[in-house]
């Protein structure tokens, strides 16, 4: 039996893709929004690129990102206020919307795993800050569906590590075994929330996981209707 699905956000509820050329509109962007050189975009981006925190996820930590984007301003002579610095990350982060696309279906899923009186529950490594990550949820109206919203860049740590799952276990009240998760990677998720001792879903609909890891999900969904099947059999089975 089970109370809760808990699931992982890019590649899972929605897909995001990577796209080169918005990294230097974005700091662009960004850069015009505080009122600084536009100019040093270039500067800032190669800076960006070269920056081993930012791509080096076998290391728990998660970037605290607005202290980051300051200090690579501050290197190529570029110094913001707080107030700078906000408008820089939301302009910023506004041009990343074209790479943000909600899954058809997870309204859909969502509603329906609340219909049968199980708790929802969101966990994603994003080093972005948490304020911004939270519009982007309620633009996506997924925010009211979802009983908890955990990142990576408000408890310090990214997935596998534990305490990013167990936040929002206790949030939801929730014991581990009577939970289930749903990411598309092997590692940060599978393996992170089957250690927590949760059960587990590979999602398969946006995404195949080529990294190699001994985790085994104890299910694998290829439709989010998938999911839903996993939990009527779950449910089904602890009556």
């Amino acid at each position: 039996m089970i109370d809760a699905v808990l699931f992982d956000w890019g590649h899972t509820l929605m897909d995001w893709v990577w796209d080169e050329r918005l990294l230097e509109a974005g700091i662009r962007t960004g850069l015009e929004a505080a009122g600084a050189p536009a100019v040093k975009a270039h500067e800032v981006t190669h800076r960006y690129r070269n920056e081993v925190r930012l791509t080096d996820w076998e290391v728990p930590e998660e970037v605290e990102y607005e202290g980051l984007v300051r200090e690579m301003l501050a290197d190529v002579g570029v110094s913001v206020d707080d107030a700078q610095l906000e408008r820089y990350l939301v302009a910023e982060h506004a041009v990343w919307a074209p790479a943000r696309r909600l899954a058809p279906m997870s309204h859909a899923l969502l509603d329906s795993l609340r219909d049968h009186g199980l708790k929802t529950g969101l966990v994603s490594n994003a080093m972005d800050p948490g304020w911004l990550l939270r519009r982007d949820l309620d633009e996506q109206g997924l925010a009211g569906r979802l009983d908890s919203i955990v990142f990576s860049s408000e408890v310090g740590v990214r997935k596998p590590h534990p305490r990013i799952f167990q936040r929002a276990l206790d949030e939801l009240e929730v014991e581990p075994a009577r939970a289930l998760f749903v990411g598309d990677r092997l590692k940060q998720d599978v393996r992170g929330a089957r250690d927590m001792g949760m059960r587990t879903v590979l999602a398969l609909w946006f995404r195949v996981e080529d990294d190699v890891d001994e985790a085994e999900p104890d299910f694998r969904a290829f439709t989010h209707m998938d999911v839903l099947n996993v939990v009527r059999r779950l449910t089904r089975l602890g009556r």
